[in-house]
């Protein structure tokens, strides 16, 4: 995409429908993820949640692009249950309150989307970065989509993405502090966190799909 590769409401709905299908296939890998270190139930929770948040953004016509997040962040919070519900709901619906009255998604909107995504988050949770969760991957996103808040959203996305993955492998090193891998102690050491896994697989999976989808 080039320096004007902003989404129009009608292209990030289309993208993030894709996001919401290709996190629905992920559903084994996020199940094995959390067998090692959790209760094994992500990947049915991440499943739920995207097949709800898809049916949420089909066939509507929202006002801005927050409308296209908030629908998709409740109807993650309805239909997941337990932390996973709380924590995508919360993302979505409060990463999405930022961006009211934007018609367009772009870098800058991507920057305000993950900020307040996990302003969010660790209200909710109480999480920091290094206590193995999703704010491991979620925090080093924002950060680097806030450094091409400036670029074009493909640079953005790219940057986000890969910071998002680098948090991942992060948490393989990291002793649970919060959350049921809590218990496990340094049983938990060589395991990535789930959460930090869908996030990190949702940030490539927009990166690479607004890049086919939204190409001129």
């Amino acid at each position: 995409m080039a320096a004007d590769d902003a989404l129009d409401l009608e292209q990030l709905a289309t993208v993030l429908r894709a996001v919401c299908d290709a996190m629905v296939g992920s559903i084994d890998d996020l199940t094995h993820a959390d067998q090692a270190i959790g209760d094994g139930d992500h990947g049915l929770a991440i499943g739920r949640g995207f097949r709800a948040a898809r049916e949420a953004i089909t066939g509507s016509a929202p006002a801005d692009t927050a409308g296209i997040f908030e629908a998709m962040g409740t109807a993650m919070l309805t239909s997941m249950g337990g932390a996973s519900g709380a924590v995508y709901g919360t993302l979505f619906r409060r990463g999405g309150r930022g961006l009211r009255g934007r018609a367009t998604f772009e870098a800058e909107s991507l920057a305000i989307f993950l900020e307040e995504g996990l302003a969010g988050v660790r209200e909710r949770g109480g999480a920091s970065v290094g206590d193995k969760t999703i704010v491991d991957a979620l925090h080093p996103a924002s950060l680097a989509a806030r450094a091409a808040a400036d670029g074009s959203l493909a640079d953005a996305l790219e940057g986000a993405a890969a910071a998002a993955e680098q948090g991942l492998e992060g948490t393989r090193g990291m002793r649970a502090t919060v959350g049921k891998a809590k218990t496990l102690g340094d049983r938990a050491i060589g395991h990535v966190d789930p959460g930090a896994m869908s996030f990190a697989l949702m940030m490539r999976s927009f990166q690479r799909l607004a890049t086919e989808i939204a190409r001129p």
